[in-house]
């Protein structure tokens, strides 16, 4: 699968985000309460893109702790584990699935919800 195409795309009227270009894709928000987290989780059969709307959020990405900016984005490549936490504000996330997209190619590594190494 190549790697999304992220491209500023200047008009008289401002500029657009272009994302992805004829690349089968799933796209989704998330809204993460706050103080909130997603599981530690990975993906084997997908790689995802997180364009992030809002501030505050802390993201574990490998071994790394990245808090983006405000329409900062993050390529999570397949069968690397990844995070997303929130402290006092909820934050919005646009998430590009690129390859085969389903809920249950989710290998859950840790989560405070109780859903750990499951499978969901």
């Amino acid at each position: 699968m190549k790697k999304p195409i992220v491209k500023r795309i200047k008009k008289p009227w401002g500029e657009f985000i272009l994302f992805t270009k004829n690349i089968p894709s799933t796209v989704k928000i998330l809204k993460i309460n706050p103080r909130s987290s997603l599981s530690l989780q990975l993906h084997e059969k997908r790689d995802e893109l997180w364009v992030f709307l809002d501030k505050g959020a802390e993201v574990q990405l490998g071994n790394k702790k990245i808090r983006p900016n405000e329409l900062g984005q993050i390529f999570i490549p397949r069968k690397i584990k990844h995070c997303i936490s929130t402290s006092q504000r909820g934050v919005r996330v646009l998430e590009i699935s690129l390859g085969h997209f389903d809920e249950k190619d989710i290998v859950r590594l840790k989560d405070i919800y109780g859903r750990d190494k499951i499978i969901t």
